[in-house]
């Protein structure tokens, strides 16, 4: 599977998918529009590791929140997620098993040279 999760609003999200140029192949899904799934959650954060590194501490509802006060588990992060997507750092590319997560140039990279095999 070829998928990238992302927001068609985030100025960042749109400038990576025009830098690593998916092919028709890739799935491209606006999490605005269409939110994620559970199952689609739990997949990622199986290749990732958790749900906290799918998390984005960024987002303006972590301070309105006072989320940055509170000690967050990882049922937290997942319940969060889940209820608002603005949680999930972006964009987040899962590429054949391999997942790419966030903005970094160096993620940005790996995502190109994986996109090209």
């Amino acid at each position: 599977m070829k998928k990238i999760y992302h927001l068609k609003t985030c100025s960042t999200c749109v400038k990576i998918i025009k830098e690593v140029r998916p092919g028709k192949d890739v799935i491209q899904q606006d999490i605005k529009t269409e939110k994620i799934t559970s199952e689609q959650l739990d997949a990622m954060a199986k290749l990732a590791g958790s749900y906290e590194a799918l998390f984005s501490r960024k987002s303006i509802k972590y301070r309105t929140l006072g989320l940055a006060e509170k000690k967050l588990t990882e049922k937290d992060y997942r319940k969060l997620i889940l209820e608002e997507y603005t949680f999930l750092r972006r964009p987040v590319s899962v590429i054949e098993g391999e997942i790419f997560i966030g903005n970094a140039k160096a993620v940005t990279e790996a995502l190109k040279k994986k996109l090209k095999k």
